[in-house]
């Protein structure tokens, strides 16, 4: 029998960057591996099976000036490459090894091959069930099995990684090889940036002898746990175990601070270390994950920028034409004149409007221009408005303040400690604590969302813009959420109450950055007083797609029908609730509904019906996000996977313990580090 080994490497790894070359005691780690398994006596042969990807090429000029072959092939079909490289290799029994396994030691290499001979299998591994340290991996197998596995499985999890097909369809006979002694629990492969810390330090307390045992090290273990102590958290063959959107939510924790831009969008507030965090398409209200998953999106639909579903084709179709005739130019867009004019004609209070890209950005410029209206600078707030200075500064008084307003937990920590006292909270409908903030401070500003969880009760809306007239104070909306949602244009149109300024984001350009700040000339001239100005605001696709968006709504009358989704939507968590004895209540505006348990394990529960949701191609929290794609049949298959899990959560009231139904951490629901 030809007997060759393929060593599985590339420079492409996203945890830890062209890991193979990095240098251990002065020498790339793909050459101590490759080293160490020279001197297994069985192998006729060693080959590297790498990638096509040209960031490969310092990989293999570096083994070939060492002697070995080296075979490219397919990226993310390794069973292909492999199959390819023992092909071109003439191999009739393939020892699988991989390149992050640099302490793999011959000595078991030769033990393994003897045991397959021996055995006449045609899969042999000492992974199944792992009793050997992992970073010894070995996997051995025939041409003949390879192939058939090549021709029979389609699973993109099986071609990733070789070898599950043959370990688990049951067609062939296979066999395991076992140490004494568990020794699972211990970590020397380098998958990750601690791992290389660890193995790092194992060659540089042998150095210059890298021909060391296994043995060996784990006496060195025993004798010297400090040196192994960095990896130790790590969990055994977690990449095997998790989708490429979970590896690259790893990987990106550790190159953006926070792990992605917006707190809303962190796995940890879904599903932590389980939801597949990244998409590859999204079209309607479905969306298409890294591994091509197809999951129905019931919760928040791109955090409500969406109304008319994912991938609009007018929409698309209009910034596309924009696209080819040009984004940006050193000329203004026309479209931003167009669509000043749409929003004033739909706002007839106003008579002015600005533009910009990000809900954040629109509050502090509102805030801005309110503060040069007013020529004063205290600010008294109702809600989340961003991420700004001006808003997070009221956590300078009181690190609670905002605890009301969607940010529980926050340190406002890089907020100029000097703008204490600048920004006040208030509860929403307690109109008594506003009079009394502005009978106290010196207000010029009262910022608020028009409505959030609750509808307005006393005629509080039209008591605040008294309240805020009589004393000269400009009066903002924030309706970058609430904004199309129950009306074409902002909330407010619903209960009659004018603002001075108002803010309309996320749904206006359906997907497509844009916000608009609109108002009344007076108080929007003040924009003139100040700085106010970025040069991507000048944009074009922003206001082209807000403008065909506005269009498609007006037509289809598309809050009408979410709002109808939405209470239907409403209506039915209720039914399924008193169906399973569970207390619910319910909160948001229909179009942007949402449920609580009332359980101490509410998050828990949330957690759970993320999970088992999840399992079934639904994505899934206690609240949606409504869409014009939301149809019927849809929500009725919804319901029809959701009643299975309030029955699990109707059990779990009754005695059975969540936590042993839930697969990891529960969800976050407040701001929190991450690490």
């Amino acid at each position: 029998m030809n007997i060759v080994a393929i060593v599985q490497a590339r420079m492409g790894s996203k945890r830890l960057p062209n890991k193979v070359m990095r240098p251990i005691v002065g020498v790339p780690m793909i050459e101590l591996l490759l080293t160490r398994l020279s001197h297994a006596k069985e192998l006729n042969r060693i080959v590297v099976a790498t990638s096509l990807n040209g960031e490969n090429e310092p990989l293999i000029t570096h083994v070939e000036k060492l002697g070995y072959l080296s075979m490219s092939g397919s990226e993310n079909d390794v069973l292909q490459r492999y199959l390819d490289t023992a092909r071109a290799s003439n191999a009739d029994v393939i020892v699988r090894i991989t390149g992050d396994c640099p302490l793999i030691d011959p000595i078991l290499v030769d033990k393994a091959v003897s045991q397959f001979k021996m055995q006449k299998v045609d899969y042999l591994t000492n992974t199944l069930p792992p009793t050997y340290p992992d970073g010894l991996d070995i996997e051995i197998f025939t041409l003949a099995a390879l192939e058939r596995a090549a021709l029979e499985t389609k699973e993109p999890h099986d071609r990733e990684h070789v070898t599950p097909y043959l370990r688990s369809s049951g067609l062939f006979k296979t066999a395991g090889i076992k140490h004494k002694e568990d020794l699972s629990n211990l970590r020397w492969t380098v998958d990750e940036p601690l791992d290389f810390e660890v193995v790092s330090n194992v060659f540089e307390y042998f150095a210059p002898n890298i021909l060391f045992s296994w043995k060996q090290v784990i006496q060195l273990e025993y004798n010297h746990p400090e040196l192994f102590v960095a990896n130790k958290t790590i969990m055994r063959n977690e990449g095997f175990l998790m989708g490429t959107g979970q590896k690259l939510w790893k990987h990106a924790k550790n190159v953006i601070p926070g792990g992605n831009m917006l707190l809303s969008k962190r796995p940890e507030m879904f599903l932590p270390e389980k939801w597949p965090a990244y998409f590859s398409k999204a079209k309607g209200c479905k969306i298409w994950d890294l591994d091509g998953n197809e999951y129905i999106d019931m919760s928040i639909m791109g955090i409500g920028t969406n109304i008319l579903g994912y991938g609009h084709h007018e929409v698309d179709e209009a910034v596309m034409r924009t696209i080819q005739a040009g984004n940006m130019s050193t000329f203004n867009c026309p479209e931003e004149v167009y669509l000043a004019e749409k929003l004033i004609e739909i706002h007839p209070w106003a008579d002015m409007a600005r533009f910009a890209r990000s809900g954040g950005e629109a509050n502090a410029i509102a805030i801005r221009i309110a503060r040069a209206a007013s020529g004063k600078d205290k600010v008294a707030i109702c809600g989340y408005h961003g991420w700004h200075d001006w808003y997070l500064s009221a956590n300078l008084a009181d690190d609670k303040s905002l605890d009301g307003h969607l940010l529980p937990g926050l340190e406002p920590n890089g907020v100029p400690r000097n703008l204490k006292g600048s920004v006040f909270p208030f509860r929403y409908n307690d109109f008594e604590e506003l009079e009394t903030l502005i009978n106290s401070h010196e207000i010029g500003v009262i910022k608020m969302e028009v409505a959030r969880n609750s509808g307005p009760e006393n005629e509080f809306l039209h008591k605040v813009r008294d309240l805020a007239t009589k004393h000269n104070i400009v009066l903002i909306f924030d309706e970058c959420t609430s904004g199309f949602r129950e009306t074409f244009g902002g909330l407010h149109l619903k209960y009659g109450v004018k603002p001075d300024l108002a803010m309309l984001g996320k749904a206006l350009g359906n997907g497509y950055a844009i916000t608009a700040i609109i108002g009344r000339s007076e108080i929007m001239e003040a924009a003139q007083s100040t700085f106010i100005s970025s040069t991507f605001w000048t944009e074009r696709i922003g206001p082209t797609a807000a403008l065909k968006t506005l269009e498609v709504m007006e037509r289809e009358k598309s809050w009408e029908k979410i709002t109808t989704t939405g209470l239907n939507i409403r209506h039915r968590w209720k039914q399924l609730a008193d169906k399973h004895g569970l207390s619910i209540e319910h909160w948001g505006l229909p179009a942007l509904t949402g449920f609580t348990i009332k359980s101490k394990q509410y998050l828990a529960y949330k957690t759970l019906i993320t999970q088992e949701m999840l399992a079934k191609g639904y994505l899934v929290g206690n609240s949606v996000y409504v869409s014009t794609e939301h149809t019927n049949n849809i929500i009725d298959y919804y319901f029809y996977e959701l009643d299975n899990v309030f029955g699990l959560i109707n059990e779990c009231e009754h005695g059975r313990d969540v936590n042993t139904l839930l697969k990891g951490p529960v969800c976050h629901t407040t701001f929190k580090r991450l690490n």
